[in-house]
């Protein structure tokens, strides 16, 4: 038996600058992540939660906070570009283009602008993305420049992750 590794994520030797990296997954938001979200984070503009208060407003209806949607964009990026990150350096030039409500969906885009050697770890890159991501209409509802460091191929704190277990896995039950 052999085993096969699944996606690893990318590691610094991966990365090429003006890489473009399509997300996979979509995320459609509920009105039921926005009200949590907006509680776990103490927001208290009503605009949020209020539907009464939104309804008054130019949107004519509550609003999804704005870090949420930034929280699902750099969610939605991890799989491809920071799965095997040491830790975020920064995010900078934070915009949100388009209002954001219940029952959209997003789906996110990053593409490589820059990535050079870390001079203090050597067993890490530096690299930055820049994201945009689009609703389910394609408008551009949120966009940002992100840097990380990111472990090197073979790095050795990623090594023997996985438990070794003192018995073979065999297959059983065949049809």
């Amino acid at each position: 038996m052999t085993v096969e590794p699944g996606w690893e994520g990318r590691f610094y030797e991966d990365f090429r600058e003006g890489a473009v990296y399509r997300h996979p997954l979509g995320r459609t938001i509920s009105e039921t992540d926005n009200t949590w979200f907006t509680l776990m984070t103490m927001n208290t503009n009503q605009l949020h939660f209020n539907t009464q208060y939104a309804e008054r407003s130019e949107f004519g209806r509550t609003l999804v906070v704005s870090t949420l949607t930034l929280a699902i964009a750099v969610g939605q990026s991890v799989t491809d570009v920071t799965q095997n990150a040491v830790a975020n350096l920064g995010w900078n030039d934070i915009k949100m283009t388009h209002p954001v409500f219940a029952g959209d969906t997003l789906w996110s885009e990053s593409i490589v602008v820059e990535k050079r050697e870390s001079k203090s770890r050597p067993h890490a890159g530096i690299v930055t993305v820049r994201t945009r991501t689009l609703n389910q209409d394609a408008q551009e509802v949120c966009s940002f420049m992100r840097t990380f460091l990111v472990h090197k191929r073979g790095s050795a704190q990623l090594e023997g992750m996985f438990p070794q277990s003192d018995t073979s896995l065999t297959v059983t039950g065949k049809a």
